[in-house]
């Protein structure tokens, strides 16, 4: 192949994919320098990835390698998800306001175009389908080109399409997420596991709209770079490539059932964690 390997993945898990979307990409990726490397780093591996997931609510859902814990995992979900963070988001008009570029939800319920009220993309989303649910139209973006071209920290999530199939009674919504640029070991899980409660978010919305429920269906993950740092390269070949050779399948992941009332537990102490981290006074 001539330039970026374009790979595809599946697994009707989220663990499952996940897992399968990185051994893919550490056989077939090529290397490639980051902008953000030292003079003497390892390349990073990296490719173009399509990643396929049949069932994002299937068990086992997650895999024990993914890169934090429970109550971060559910920090990362309430912030896609609820906005928890929002208010760190850098005031656009001050230059000396160092917070951050964005978070990814209030890109996709509250877009803002200067000049121009506050746009609930989501909302939006939801509306269309439920009024017609085949339409090609069902989408919510993330890319401000009049600032994310030249910003330190431009969104990584760049676009969300959802649409709605019958299978005989069942209508089913699949979801496909394009990111620009993913950390396959650091991040993608995360972000797939929070944008996965997005689509049930999403589904559940719709049936409440149209008064006829709809189901999630199979979620599609394309990253236009999916890579592995250089610098997490040995890490990754001795703890996650070294775990398929030790443990099954089932030893390396585990039922979200198994641990959700866990998450849900630190779901007060998150929301006070996220409220210290606003404004400066």
């Amino acid at each position: 192949m001539s330039g970026i390997p374009v790979l595809f993945a599946e697994g009707q898990s989220i663990a499952e994919g996940w897992e399968n979307a990185l051994v893919k990409l550490y056989e077939a990726g090529c290397d490639v320098k980051t902008q953000y490397d030292q003079p003497d780093a390892s390349p990073s591996k990296d490719a173009t990835m399509l990643l396929v997931v049949h069932d994002p609510s299937a068990e086992p859902m997650i895999h024990r390698d993914f890169p934090c814990g429970f109550e971060e995992l559910q920090e990362y979900v309430m912030e896609v998800c609820e906005g928890i963070k929002d208010h760190c988001v850098r005031n656009p008009d001050d230059p000396d306001d160092t917070r951050w570029e964005y978070t990814y939800h209030q890109r996709l319920f509250r877009y803002e175009v200067p000049h121009i009220d506050a746009y609930d993309q989501i909302e939006h989303v939801c509306r269309q389908l439920a009024e017609t649910p085949h339409t090609r139209r069902a989408q919510a973006i993330t890319w401000k080109v009049w600032e994310d071209s030249s910003c330190y920290d431009p969104a990584c999530l760049q676009s969300i399409w959802c649409r709605i199939t019958e299978d005989g009674a069942a209508r089913r919504l699949s979801m496909n997420v394009r990111f620009r640029s993913n950390d396959a070991y650091k991040a993608a899980f995360m972000n797939i596991f929070a944008l996965a409660q997005l689509q049930r978010n999403i589904a559940a919305r719709v049936t409440e709209l149209s008064g006829r429920p709809v189901e999630p269906g199979r979620y599609c993950h394309l990253a236009d770079s999916f890579h592995i740092y250089g610098s997490n390269l040995g890490e990754f070949e001795g703890r996650f490539l070294g775990a398929l050779q030790r443990r099954s399948f089932e030893q390396r992941t585990m039922r979200y059932d198994d641990v959700r009332d866990i998450m849900e537990a630190a779901r007060p102490a998150i929301l006070e964690k996220a409220r210290r981290m606003g404004p400066p006074s």
